[in-house]
């Protein structure tokens, strides 16, 4: 079995620090084997933002896949936004998370992809060259082994919820990522946990769930939605995501979405 913590949307800079001595507590708690940050681990991409970032990334005991969101590009500067967007992000997040965004063992491949665009602030999109990179990482790897791509902005949305702005050209990264038989789909960016499949017109004759998180540490969150970060654990024929929601000084579970997988169709069903 494969247990992720999926975080995102941590807004260094307008965060609560008890709430960050609590997830870490909460990681410790949960025996994991990776951590996944789905982007804006900052407020406005200031050097001393970063830094409590990394300070942060430093008190992090297990592999870490890190992609930066729209607010880990400068907003203000803009000599820096246009001709080194991710320079901070580079220097401070992405030198504590393993190489390429790329982690992979005999159960699991977790590729993260950068959806941020300098002259855009709040919208993402997935290139033609991030398609091609996702068929690299995932090309001639087993039926069974679990394969995650991550990224800020959403690709899809989820079946029967309500839709959400996803970023461009989702529509045919979720065809690639359907090709490639990738299985999770993890962003972040609406700071409200989302779990389920998506439209099955899209991943043709293939399953993909795609789950969002909330906000785990960040004071802004949205209407009444708590802090919250996922739980994933990947088994051979089961996933299930728990969301972890900040409840009386802890993150506490709160739900938990199973799933039965069938490795040789590529199949995954509620239960």
């Amino acid at each position: 079995m494969r247990r992720i913590a999926h975080i995102s949307d941590l807004h260094f800079g307008r965060h609560d620090a008890h709430k960050v001595a609590a997830l870490l507590h909460s990681f410790d708690q949960h025996h994991l084997d990776l951590i996944v940050i789905s982007g804006d681990t900052t407020q406005r991409a200031r050097p001393s933002e970063f830094a409590e970032a990394r300070h942060f990334l430093d008190r992090i005991r297990q592999p870490i896949v890190a992609v930066p969101g729209n607010h880990d590009v400068p907003l203000y500067a803009v000599h820096q936004r246009l001709l080194q967007p991710f320079a901070k992000f580079n220097r401070f997040i992405a030198s504590a998370a393993v190489a390429d965004s790329l982690f992979t063992d005999p159960q699991l491949a977790v590729l993260g992809l950068n959806t941020a665009r300098r002259l855009v602030w709040k919208g993402g999109r997935v290139s033609s060259e991030q398609m091609d990179t996702m068929r690299r990482a995932f090309t001639g790897l087993p039926r069974d082994v679990w394969k995650v791509v991550v990224t800020h902005h959403p690709i899809a949305s989820v079946s029967g919820e309500p839709i959400i702005k996803l970023a461009g050209r989702s529509k045919l990264g979720v065809r690639t990522v359907a090709e490639l038989g990738v299985h999770l789909l993890l962003s972040g960016h609406h700071h409200q946990p989302v779990t389920g499949g998506i439209d099955s017109e899209l991943v043709l004759n293939g399953s993909v769930l795609a789950i969002h998180a909330g906000t785990a540490v960040s004071t802004r969150t949205r209407l009444t939605v708590p802090n919250s970060y996922n739980i994933i654990e990947l088994e051979p024929a089961r996933a299930a995501i728990t969301v972890m929601e900040w409840s009386e000084h802890a993150f506490r579970p709160a739900r938990t979405h199973a799933y039965s997988f069938d490795a040789s169709l590529g199949r995954l069903h509620p239960v």
